[in-house]
């Protein structure tokens, strides 16, 4: 049993939590402040993917409907309102058809080379963060190793000081403890960058389909007035 799940039965409180929490820390050594400074980038990283990626920051359901019913909207001659959603750009889906518009009269391809220039830089945006979390991910169970790595070869180095056969498990067990903390730091940030990685995809496949058909809408009533 690691000294960490030794204190577990003890911790019935909030400060209880964190003292252990805290004596966990203490008994990882050096290595336990960039693995903390790991795990307060990543869980930023998260949080500010889960702002960025929200649905009305990147396609509002009711710009949405709104963009899927623009060529109904423009036979009857009230645009301005979708028109105006557009101008202000604070959404993704916004400042695409805002490009759109702004080619209106040009030919399908000309549209379509205008919007995915700038869909390129959106995807940029939408995909700020990611690296973050790669880096995290990458170098969070590295530190755990490089930490254990080096409380090891500090409780070898002493194998000939003592025959304390258990507190040789002890040292080893509270060299692990660098080990434990880097996964722990990895594993959630795996599973948000596999979430996030997923709804970009599901984002972009969605904003192709709405400005596909915008980009067809606009070409074809080019000689129509805004």
């Amino acid at each position: 049993m690691s000294p960490a799940s030794a204190l577990l039965p003890a911790i019935t409180t909030p400060a209880a939590a964190l003292h252990a929490t805290w004596a966990f820390l203490l008994q990882g050594g050096l290595f336990m402040i960039p693995l903390a400074l790991c795990s307060i980038i990543g869980m930023m990283a998260i949080l500010y993917k889960f702002l960025a990626l929200a649905s009305k920051r990147v396609i509002p359901e009711s710009l949405a409907y709104e963009v899927a019913a623009f060529e109904h909207r423009l036979a009857e001659g009230k645009p301005d309102p979708m028109l105006r959603q557009f101008q202000e750009g604070k959404s993704t889906l916004a400042r695409l058809c805002s490009i759109a518009l702004k080619h209106r009269g040009k030919t399908v391809a000309e549209i379509t080379q205008a919007v995915e220039s700038s869909a390129r830089e959106e995807s940029v945006h939408l995909h700020a963060g990611i690296g973050v979390l790669d880096v995290v991910i990458t170098v969070a169970p590295l530190l755990g190793l490089l930490g254990t790595a080096s409380g090891l070869v500090v409780i070898f180095e002493g194998l000939g000081e003592t025959t304390d056969h258990v507190a040789i498990a002890r040292g080893i067990a509270v060299a692990l403890n660098t080990t434990i903390f880097g996964l722990t730091i990895a594993v959630p940030c795996i599973i948000a960058h596999g979430y996030f990685i997923r709804r970009i995809e599901m984002l972009t496949a969605r904003l192709e389909g709405l400005l596909g058909n915008l980009v067809h809408v606009c070409q074809a009533s080019a000689d129509t007035p805004p």
